[in-house]
């Protein structure tokens, strides 16, 4: 249907067209009425007592996300909202009960008191599965996205018919339009042809911000009319009849597989952003105009009497009155105990992940590998075994990748399953999210270390979402990401390594390997984990000769948090990872001492144990890293050895690693700042000298 064509469906809604729709009018009124109810608790008593800290009024927005919820039936759909989205949980099935739990932050609420009451997730074994909410805007988009794709690839490549005529929904507001995660999933969904529903909801500001300035002439679906594969409609969600038949002909043409529609609904913001806001900045006939335009008025006028007598509908506002009553009696006096210290410090990883079926032992072949090599056999094996695996990012398909590591993937495996996409870090880490949650098991590639940073908050959102969820969901994806020096030149750009930021990144799993045996057993580990991995690939040891290594074999997996000890030594501990390795090690060559190195391998999980019992028996200890060295990785490996072998050391934890600057782009310059050589064999021998 072409856009025209959606839109004349739109205006075609008389009101004798009640009876067609057949909406079930009694349960799209009890939850109205409902979700009415629970906004003038929280604001009027609630709020004021500080027994919720924070409160987002539905008000207004109701109707076209009961009447949405009412038409998400399929086992396999999907939907991502926002802040407001509180009465289309109530309509999949979200109790008063658990609502109130949740903004009030007790025990045994949605994320157990972990997360704002309005961030919400339903999953599911039959209905719809409302994804991680999380509280950034515009965050909501590309997970959406990802699960559309999983439809899709669920349908036509693993040919699973369950999943015929499935959809991915996202709601979002009128400001959200104006943030990277929008035009990504918008770019994603279109040029895929995803079976995705765009669904704005429109109340003219983004907090203070009028729409105008979100999006020029403050109308998305306007300037999204040349929008290629892009099917656009928009409503005024306060016409009950037109906006009932607007939501069923989107949810049909998605359906129907006739690719994403965008539907704007427009209607008034009856409150403030939140409850801290007076809405000041609106002139006073404004918000009376937006009074006027009440939903909840709206639709009484459309069913009264025709539908309900007027007894009828006062019934049953006593009854959503009565049942938010008991629903707050029920929250207050819950059963569970209140969220503790233990509790909170649950489900960051997996609890008691069972090793993959793995191989400690390599079965070297005879001939050496380098690691970008080992790192392509290594994907090119899991994408045989496991049809779930995809492999996607910018220039992975015929191209092969810019470092090659996935060169003639596609040509064996399918474009659907490898992959080109729009250059979107947070369109790619999104969209990964997305396809984990359907059940996929994806290997996004980000080209280098440095253009991670657009992808950030998808990233940071991915890690928490385990531990923000109380353990309901997870989403196990390996992002890859090249970066470090090269041996031709460095630069602030392709050579950052940056490893720390992801110490700090709550649940994922960063991986750094320093040989083409190690990248095996790391990424054959991370890829098989019920954790999100960063995967790190240092552009130096790509193709270096000194870590190239017999491919160990396709059953070859390492458990991660093991360092490796890859030299013995009773003067000196060691400790380092990646490019590193190798210099610590002719570094140590020409001290003529007895120098311990360990390879740490992966950043977290750490190996603690393998470290202290080094230094405990040396009794000294140098860390050298690339990364810089203000609260870089080896002040935290520094900071426990000083703690727990404080009496074991004969000599202060000394550090070497790049001055905080970033590394420059001549060579002679990058080598000045890297820990060389001479320079780490010197600083071995001054600390074992103390």
């Amino acid at each position: 249907m072409s856009r025209s064509a959606l839109s004349a469906t739109l205006s075609q809604a008389p009101a004798a067209a009640r009876q067609e729709m057949r909406v079930d009018w009694q349960r799209v009124v009890r939850t109205f009425l409902l979700s009415r109810a629970l906004d003038e608790l929280e604001e009027k008593r609630l709020l004021p007592a500080k027994q919720i800290n924070y409160q987002f009024s539905a008000r207004g927005h109701e109707l076209g996300q009961i009447l949405l919820g009412l038409l998400l039936t399929g086992r396999h759909d999907a939907v991502s909202g926002y802040y407001r989205s509180r009465p289309l949980l109530l309509t999949l099935g979200l109790s008063a009960t658990d609502a109130l739990k949740s903004g009030m932050a007790k025990s045994g609420g949605i994320s157990d008191g972990r997360d704002i009451g309005v961030v919400f997730n339903l999953p599911r074994t039959s209905g719809p599965t409302v994804l991680p909410m999380a509280g950034g805007v515009g965050t909501q988009y590309t997970p959406a996205a990802g699960w559309a794709h999983a439809i899709r690839y669920s349908c036509e490549t693993l040919k699973d018919v369950r999943y015929r005529g499935s959809i991915a929904v996202v709601l979002g507001g009128d400001g959200s339009v104006a943030t990277n995660g929008f035009w990504a999933a918008l770019n994603i969904a279109a040029t895929r042809s995803l079976p995705m529903l765009f669904v704005i909801e429109d109340n003219g500001y983004g907090l203070s911000t009028p729409s105008t300035i979100q999006t020029p002439g403050g109308n998305i679906a306007r300037n999204l009319g040349s929008f290629r594969d892009l099917r656009i409609a928009e409503v005024d969600a306060t016409q009950i009849a037109a906006t009932a038949q607007a939501i069923d002909a989107a949810v049909s043409q998605v359906r129907a597989g006739n690719g994403p529609v965008l539907l704007r609904l427009t209607l008034p913001r009856l409150s403030g952003h939140s409850g801290q806001d007076t809405q000041a900045y609106k002139p006073a006939e404004l918000v009376a105009e937006e009074r006027a335009k009440d939903p909840l008025t709206h639709l009484r006028n459309y069913l009264v009497p025709t539908t309900f007598s007027g007894e009828q509908w006062t019934a049953l506002e006593q009854e959503a009155a009565e049942a938010v009553s008991r629903a707050y009696a029920e929250a207050s006096v819950a059963a569970e105990p209140e969220p503790t210290r233990e509790h909170a410090l649950r489900h960051v990883f997996a609890q008691d992940e069972p090793l993959p079926e793995h191989s400690t032992r390599p079965q070297p072949e005879p001939t050496r590998s380098n690691m970008i090599a080992a790192i392509r056999r290594t994907l090119e094996y899991e994408l045989r075994i496991n049809p779930k695996l995809l492999i996607f990012g910018e220039d992975v398909g015929a191209k092969g990748g810019v470092h090659t590591a996935t060169m003639g993937l596609q040509s064996v495996f399918g474009s659907d399953r490898v992959f080109d996409t729009s250059l979107s870090e947070e369109g790619i880490v999104g969209n990964a999210v997305g396809m984990a949650l359907a059940g996929l098991r994806p290997v996004a590639e980000i080209q280098f270390r440095k253009y991670a940073e657009p992808a950030m908050e998808q990233l940071g959102d991915c890690g928490t979402l385990r531990w923000r969820t109380a353990n309901r969901f997870s989403a196990p994806i390996v992002v890859r990401m090249p970066g470090g020096f090269s041996s031709k030149c460095g630069d602030p750009w392709h050579s950052v390594s940056s490893e720390v930021t992801f110490a700090h990144a709550v649940g994922w799993q960063a991986l750094y390997p320093s040989n083409a045996e190690d990248a095996t057993g790391l990424l054959r580990a991370a890829m098989r984990s019920a954790n999100p991995s960063i995967f790190f690939e240092h552009r130096m040891l790509l193709d270096s000769s000194w870590a190239r290594r017999p491919y160990p074999g396709d059953a070859f997996v390492l458990p991660l948090g093991v360092a490796k000890i890859v030299q013995i030594g009773s003067d000196l501990t060691v400790v380092t990872w990646g490019a590193m390795v190798e210099r610590c090690l002719r570094a140590a060559a020409l001290t003529g001492a007895s120098v311990e190195v360990i390879d740490l391998r992966t950043i977290v999980p750490w190996d603690r144990e393998t470290i202290l019992a080094s230094v405990q028996r040396t009794c000294r200890c140098l860390i050298v890293h690339e990364d810089t060295l203000t609260a870089g990785f080896g002040a935290e490996i520094a900071s426990v050895v000083a703690r727990e072998a404080f009496l074991s050391l004969d000599a202060p934890v000394e550090r070497m690693a790049v001055p905080d600057i970033p590394l420059p782009y001549n060579v002679a310059l990058m080598e000045s700042v890297l820990p060389g050589v001479e320079g780490i064999a010197e600083q071995m021998k001054s600390t074992i000298a103390f």
